[in-house]
């Protein structure tokens, strides 16, 4: 997918939808980060799923934003 963002993208139908239902978009990055966790640390020889961490040590960081926008 070829997507070229100058920042200035205004999706109108887009924000309702978020408005609306939520941001699933940024729910879903949170869901890959979490998985990408757990997978990392099952890889590393770890037994089992570890418990998902808090706030603080989650790969979304304090306030559940991951990367990006």
């Amino acid at each position: 997918m070829n997507h070229s963002s100058t920042g200035n993208d205004h999706l109108p139908v887009y924000e309702s939808l978020v408005r609306e239902r939520g941001d699933v978009v940024a729910e879903a990055r949170l869901v890959a980060a979490e998985a990408q966790y757990q997978a990392a640390y099952a890889l590393n020889g770890h037994g089992g799923v570890r418990p998902t961490p808090g706030p603080a040590q989650h790969p979304a960081g304090p306030h559940g934003h991951v990367g990006g926008a």
